[in-house]
């Protein structure tokens, strides 16, 4: 049975590690993009605005 070196299992980890944070990162700038718009369809929105 052949062994992985400790540095390509390192490597494959840090790989990992950084894709996941990646991933969560994706996540809160679609949600931060997602709450802009809404705040910004609020500012623009007649009905919004008569509603004040």
């Amino acid at each position: 049975m052949h062994t992985i070196a400790k540095e390509y299992l390192l490597l494959f980890n840090t790989l990992t590690d950084a894709e996941e944070t990646l991933h969560r990162l994706e996540s809160r700038l679609m949600e931060a993009q997602r709450q802009a718009e809404e705040l910004f369809l609020e500012h623009t929105d007649p009905d919004m605005q008569s509603a004040d």
